[in-house]
């Protein structure tokens, strides 16, 4: 199998499906797929969205990421673990996709989206409009190979300047090739916005951990996005400049401010909201 519907593609089988209205389906996460960061499960959420959308229009369009108006990451996914995926479809039409979804681990909600949106452009800018009804065909038949992800790397951002506890600064250099660019887009790679969100979210968990106001025993996490925007693409080769603003840590939460930069202009912004989670020896002594 080529990279194409495997190095970026998380649904594997779409169980449920309401033309234009909502879709439920899975997608199981390869025990040897390393780390899989919350960002990738609202990913998948995302994407199941998009097969939805795209199939009303005769897979003449797809969605691109843009709006996000609250992630709620509820607990941890692992390798080895299957996600069970349903949106709900909000609106939708040539011009863009509304929906709300939602993720879930062995009956555990894990994730849940809330007005979300994306415009619609013209598929054959970024993929094959026949390959893609194909792959559409083998989800509602007998579904994808459910090991087929290899794993994406945990990219690492050069810290910069920062006041800790307060504020920091990173540099991304995203990669000129890479798996996952054979996936999102075959005809137009394009750097996937929860890549940049997992690389800001570390970057706030580490400035988070240097803030005072955390009790003995507590470990920062990423509990909520809010007003997620994708303002523009970020191309294979680009460096984007990072930027994390910490709110001081109160009742038992810090809000987090992230920017990103592309040759000086804004590409992307959101709110994070950093929680406290018990470390596994705290919970011992409780």
């Amino acid at each position: 199998m080529s990279e194409r519907f495997r190095a970026f593609s998380f649904v594997d089988r779409i169980t449920e499906f309401e033309a234009a209205r909502r879709a439920a389906g899975s997608f199981h996460v390869p025990a040897g797929a390393g780390r899989f960061p919350p960002t990738l499960v609202a990913e998948a959420v995302g994407q199941l969205a998009a097969w939805v959308a795209m199939a009303h229009v005769d897979f003449g369009r797809r969605p691109v990421a843009a709006l996000a108006g609250e992630a709620r990451f509820l607990a941890a996914v692992r390798p080895g673990d299957t996600l069970q995926l349903a949106v709900d479809i909000d609106s939708c039409d040539a011009e863009g996709v509304a929906y709300r979804g939602r993720a879930s681990v062995a009956g555990r909600r894990v994730l849940e989206l809330e007005r979300c949106f994306g415009p619609m452009l013209p598929q054959v800018d970024f993929d094959d409009p026949a390959a893609v009804r194909g792959d559409f065909a083998l989800l509602r038949d007998g579904g994808a190979p459910s090991d087929r992800f290899p794993g994406v790397p945990a990219l690492a951002a050069v810290p910069g300047e920062g006041v800790a506890g307060e504020w920091a600064a990173a540099a991304l250099d995203v990669p000129a090739s890479a798996p996952f660019f054979g996936d999102h887009f075959p005809r137009r790679p394009v750097f996937p916005a929860t890549l940049l969100l997992d690389v800001q979210t570390r970057l706030a968990l580490a400035l988070a951990r240097g803030a005072a106001g955390w009790r003995a025993g507590e470990e920062p996490q990423l509990a909520r996005m809010r007003d997620v925007k994708m303002r523009a693409w970020i191309l294979p080769g680009q460096r984007v400049e990072l930027r994390a603003e910490l709110a001081a840590p109160a009742a038992g939460a810090a809000a987090v401010k992230l920017s990103a930069r592309v040759a000086g202009a804004t590409v992307a912004t959101a709110r994070a909201e950093i929680a406290p989670a018990r470390t596994d020896a705290a919970a011992e002594r409780a």
